[in-house]
């Protein structure tokens, strides 16, 4: 920011909304909430859910505590807005029981937050609802570690990266790059010779889709692994995520790093610089 803009800037504190999709309701906030306070920005975090959907794995309690409907923040502007990934990846977009109340969140967004990021299966719902791409089953779970390839080492949202940064995922669904090159009004800024599409992003930055778990703490796949080891039911071992790829041995931390970054950048450059003082001017 040069000092010019910098002399005018009226700083107040940014509203950040969550909308958690995920089951375990408290991991995922805490992910976010650890790697989004990494930035020197003060955030008002707000947690966001759908009313068309009860939580099983969350006390009552705390979503009471710290949870609001959409339908009762809608009439809010969020300076930042986070979609986080949900676990309805073998169900058609149209079969998901809140798919209405999500879609109406979706264009809620794009007037009442001036940047929006979208999580995993979020990334690939949101992609689907504006911009009629296509999700595709895989014939195994794309799990573990890979390293992305950026695009576009100019963009905001990759200052201070390296050529290279690792992202966790954990899916079983992918878009593919042939549909995101077709449609002119996306930009294809990341990805991975492994797990193919890495991010997306449209509308200058307005609505950018992550199609892993930047967000992700050292021992979320860990978890995962032995959950379903547990129940019996088939899984790979994450790739490229245990030492010398031993389940036995503790997981490799390799994207923490690139991964604060990129919440930091987000917040600063597509949020921060980007939003009005006040909030009523965003549309």
């Amino acid at each position: 920011m040069g000092n010019s803009r910098a002399e005018h800037q009226d700083i107040r504190p940014l509203r950040i909304a969550i909308l958690n999709l995920m089951p375990l309701k408290i991991t995922t906030e805490t992910d976010l909430i650890r790697i989004l306070s990494n930035s020197p920005l003060q955030l008002e975090i707000h947690l966001m859910k759908v009313k068309a959907h009860t939580s099983k794995n969350t006390p009552v309690e705390h979503m009471r505590a710290f949870y609001r409907d959409f339908e009762v923040m809608k009439s809010e502007k969020f300076d930042g807005f986070i979609i986080t990934g949900a676990p309805l990846e073998h169900l058609d977009f149209e079969q998901v029981n809140y798919w209405n109340e999500i879609k109406e969140i979706f264009d809620w967004s794009r007037t009442n937050v001036t940047s929006t990021l979208y999580i995993c299966w979020a990334a690939q719902a949101g992609l689907y609802h504006h911009y009629g791409i296509p999700k595709y089953p895989l014939d195994s779970k794309m799990f573990g570690i890979f390293p992305q390839k950026i695009l576009d080492p100019a963009l905001p949202i990759f200052r201070g990266f390296d050529d290279q940064f690792n992202m966790p995922h954990s899916r079983h669904t992918e878009v593919r790059r042939v549909d995101i090159q077709a449609n002119p009004a996306l930009t294809l800024i990341a990805e991975s010779r492994e797990s193919g599409v890495g991010m997306v992003m449209a509308r200058g930055g307005r609505e950018i889709f992550i199609t892993g778990h930047s967000e992700y703490s050292p021992l979320t796949l860990d978890t995962e692994y032995h959950r379903d080891l547990d129940k019996g039911l088939p899984i790979n071992k994450p790739l490229h995520y245990y030492e010398d790829d031993d389940p036995r041995r503790p997981p490799m931390v390799t994207w923490r790093g690139h991964g604060t970054l990129l919440f930091t950048n987000w917040l600063n450059y597509y949020v921060y610089q980007e939003t009005p003082y006040n909030l009523e001017d965003i549309h």
